[in-house]
């Protein structure tokens, strides 16, 4: 056991030097060939920051987790699928980066990335059993995972809306998947070398990317997303549906910010992938939070369901399930005061405020 924390540490260290090192010249890079993110004005942009901003981050990010592999990682046909497909996902990131490409196209691209994970990989959702019920997904497995993996891919991508936002969720993810790891034993297996990889490797990228950023991920950042993706799967033990539950959990944030964000464009009858400025980041921003704080304070909330995934997996089921009930709760009390699903939030908020409120009749004097 000591001996597998000294080698976890090695690997985050090793990693996270290299990154923090490497960030420098792909700035340099990243200005070199014109790959800047130039903030705009335009009413649909999701620019917060002011300054122009180079990009590339996320390739310092896979250049790390190249390092991390032929340093600690074991050669296996699943390997090969992993460094395949995120290749092809950073290669579809650079070319994003350096000119926009239609959604199309990149959507391809990250098809054909989870495609060489699901069949030169073989690492699949095969079946899932809920409420006792036994769902064997046949042919079907295919196209399901492929799926999973593509929005794993674009999910962490659409939150990339803050200094420091993205990564720091993915490095809680890394961390909170490492803890349950160890704790099952599971030392030395495909799964925990990827994740201890990753958590080196984005450390030192949000060194670098923290408010105010000095490089930002751009479109890369969809690899942290394939590879908490790949994470995901490889974490999945057994058909029941809990085990695959806990680490997607972890995400909590990205998902529900992801959800909401198409169910509020498709109530308004929009493309439910459009920009817009009602993100959860934007709403706390609209609240006079600073960007640091608001960052701060997605990440205690993304810490609350690391925090819940911890106790459910290893600790004890009931408080798991306790935490896991108050985020709920808490996630219901911001939707209704807020405008992050509907403009109608806060106003039917009051409504209810104010028939619930008892009215107080002043009685008229007599003389």
């Amino acid at each position: 056991m000591k001996e597998q924390i000294l080698l976890a540490s090695k690997i985050v260290l090793v990693t996270f030097i290299f990154s923090a090192i490497i960030m420098v010249l792909m700035r340099k890079i990243a200005i070199h060939i014109g790959a800047i993110d130039v903030p705009r004005s335009d009413e649909e942009n999701r620019h917060i920051h002011k300054n122009p901003t180079p990009k590339l981050g996320g390739v310092g990010i896979f250049l790390s987790f190249l390092l991390g592999y032929m340093l600690f990682g074991e050669p296996s046909i699943r390997m090969n699928s992993i460094l395949i497909g995120s290749f092809i996902v950073v290669l579809t990131g650079i070319i994003d980066d350096i000119k926009s490409i239609k959604a199309t196209y990149k959507l391809l691209g990250h098809i054909a990335a989870a495609s060489v994970i699901v069949f030169y990989g073989g690492i699949l959702l095969n079946n899932i059993t809920a409420f006792g019920f036994y769902f064997d997904f046949g042919i079907w497995a295919y196209p399901i995972t492929i799926i999973f993996l593509v929005a794993c891919t674009n999910i962490i991508n659409l939150i990339d809306g803050l200094d420091g936002l993205s990564g720091g969720i993915c490095c809680i993810f890394y961390l909170t998947i490492g803890i349950i790891g160890f704790y099952q034993g599971r030392y030395g297996s495909l799964v925990m070398t990827l994740t201890f990889i990753m958590l080196g490797s984005t450390l030192g990228f949000l060194l670098h990317n923290f408010n105010p950023a000095k490089i930002f991920a751009g479109d890369c950042a969809t690899f942290m997303g394939f590879i908490i993706g790949i994470i995901t799967l490889l974490e999945f033990k057994g058909p029941a549906l809990i085990s695959f539950f806990v680490p997607v959990t972890i995400l909590g944030i990205p998902i529900l910010d992801t959800l909401f964000a198409i169910i509020r464009r498709l109530l308004k009858k929009q493309p439910p992938f459009k920009a817009d400025k009602k993100h959860l980041h934007h709403q706390l921003l609209g609240m006079n939070f600073s960007q640091r704080t608001t960052v701060l304070i997605i990440y205690g909330i993304n810490l609350l369901f690391a925090i819940a995934s911890i106790f459910y997996t290893i600790k004890d089921q009931t408080k798991g399930i306790f935490m896991y009930v108050l985020i709920l709760i808490i996630v219901i009390w911001f939707v209704l005061h807020t405008t992050i699903i509907s403009d109608k939030s806060p106003e039917i908020t009051q409504k209810v405020k104010s028939k619930l409120t008892p009215k107080i009749t002043k009685k008229k004097s007599t003389k």
